[in-house]
């Protein structure tokens, strides 16, 4: 099952940062806070992902190009021109998806339609932190039937509302969500210019048909929207609470 990933905002409210480099490679941990939430779902068996990039696209991809020798202790042998990792290095696989620098979220995702089609696909936020367990809520995406399953997280936050009963979604308003479950027809929703806002309109549209679960998660989640919230995110980090860290945790 793919996994798509929003990694192409500007990340106006974290100028600190970005103003070099994209928010997804915002530093946690020593590490850039997406490669955390790749970690958690290759934690799961999903290791295939679509980066839909935007703003300073070209950084993303730079990582990763050059991550397995950056990262790693290796052998080079400059006669025969050879790299030899001396560490495994995570085997995923990756599509960088330049979906254009001012393309609004849902039209980002409906770019990546021609690399899913019907298929059902995981779909996350590159600017978030959370130790959701990614089987119970595929789990739930089918119990339910629906379209899509969004995660709704129990906290009053700028992101927005869910009104839900019998855990689907009766409202939805702006993004209160770490990830969730798309199914292949979610695309009919999608429109094809770049100013579709998936938190708007096309959820909205999901919740009014009856076609949006919502998978209540009770643990960690944080958003990583401004500088503060790296800082936050870096101190928990000091003091060994990175809760998100399931795959050496658990």
């Amino acid at each position: 099952m793919k996994v798509v990933m929003l990694c192409g905002g500007k990340g106006l409210r974290m100028h600190e940062l970005t103003e070099d480099m994209p928010k997804p490679l915002a530093m946690v941990c020593g590490k850039p806070m997406l490669w955390h939430i790749m970690k958690t779902y290759k934690h799961y068996g999903f290791d295939d992902f679509i980066l839909l990039l935007g703003y300073k696209g070209e950084k993303i991809k730079e990582f990763f190009m050059d991550y397995a020798w950056k990262q790693h202790s290796c052998r080079i042998d400059t006669q025969k021109g050879s790299l030899e990792l001396l560490e495994k290095s995570e085997d995923w696989r990756i599509l960088f998806l330049d979906t254009g620098m001012d393309t609004m979220t849902g039209s980002r995702i409906r770019r990546a339609g021609e690399y899913i089609g019907n298929e059902t696909f995981m779909a996350t936020y590159g600017d978030g932190l959370s130790d959701i367990n990614l089987e119970k809520l595929l789990e739930y995406h089918k119990q339910k039937g629906r379209l899509a399953t969004v995660t709704g997280i129990d906290k009053k936050t700028q992101y927005g509302t869910l009104t839900v009963k019998d855990g689907v979604a009766e409202s939805f308003r702006e993004k209160q969500s770490s990830s969730g479950i798309i199914n292949g027809g979610v695309f009919d929703y999608l429109t094809d210019d770049t100013t579709c806002v998936l938190e708007q309109e096309p959820l909205q549209n999901l919740a009014r048909d009856g076609q949006l679960a919502v998978y209540r998660h009770e643990g960690f989640w944080t958003a990583c929207d401004t500088y503060n919230d790296i800082v936050q995110v870096n101190k928990l980090c000091e003091q060994g609470k990175d809760l998100w860290n399931i795959w050496e945790k658990k």
